[in-house]
């Protein structure tokens, strides 16, 4: 008699989907009727959740998943920002802070801005403090700009820094000693934000959206709850149901 572990079949399915970039609810019902033609839905269900557990699929979208630990997303960060991070940490340490750059979204475009700037996220008590730190600096720095701030003066700086308030409890992530952002933040704030990413919106959106779920692991999860921080949580999961890449 087959051991719950033996019906799991692991060996076969990863011979099966080997050569599949991702797979979704329906080819992997295919592949275990093909097998127990009468295997019910809560026992598949029950399988799919088992596989993830065990490492043997990853999610990496709505009713969509890709074999192993999927590829995680590391955004890359320069030389300066490294620096940066290092010089604000020492002045403030007891304040969390994220850096990245726009540059990075890029990647994911189909159409590539011309422009792009640095983005500073602060706690909200420490975003003053550390503008006019940065201020005595003489950097090109604004802090939380508006629309017409940035189209008359953010967009015609070489390389601006932007300071605005860091969302409690946003997915960041650690890369050569300084907080960044993890692909979930990315998303969310291009999602959140259509004043900062104006680039990004429209059929942009869906390009980037799409790039990122085809190219690496996403935790839909983790999106949803930094979302619903943003509280942005209904109107995010109503796109994610919209666009194609989500659809089983």
């Amino acid at each position: 008699m087959k051991t719950a572990q033996d019906k799991l079949r692991v060996d076969e399915l990863r011979i099966h989907f080997n050569n599949q970039p991702g797979l979704t609810v329906s080819d992997i019902t295919k592949f275990y009727r093909s097998k127990e033609p009468a295997v019910k839905k809560t026992t598949l269900n029950w399988r799919i959740y088992n596989l993830i557990q065990k490492g043997v699929l990853t999610r990496i979208g709505r009713g969509k998943f890709t074999l192993g630990e999927g590829i995680s997303y590391c955004p890359e960060v320069t030389t300066n920002q490294i620096s940066l991070f290092k010089e604000l940490k020492t002045a403030f340490p007891f304040i969390s802070i994220c850096i990245w750059s726009t540059s990075v979204i890029n990647e994911f475009m189909l159409h590539q801005p011309g422009r792009h700037f640095h983005l500073i996220e602060v706690e909200k008590e420490g975003i003053e403090s550390l503008f006019y730190f940065l201020k005595e600096k003489n950097m090109p720095v604004y802090m939380n700009p508006t629309a017409e701030l940035i189209r008359r003066y953010v967009l015609s700086e070489n390389e601006p820094w932007i300071i605005k308030p860091l969302v409690s409890e946003s997915p960041t992530q650690e890369i050569s000693g300084i907080t960044t952002i993890t692909i979930e933040k990315m998303l969310v704030d291009i999602f959140c934000d259509t004043v900062l990413f104006s680039a990004q919106q429209g059929s942009e959106m869906d390009q980037i959206f799409n790039e990122a779920f085809e190219k690496f692991a996403i935790n839909e999860s983790k999106m949803l709850r930094y979302a619903s921080r943003r509280r942005k949580k209904i109107e995010l999961d109503r796109y994610l149901n919209k666009i194609s890449k989500y659809r089983q």
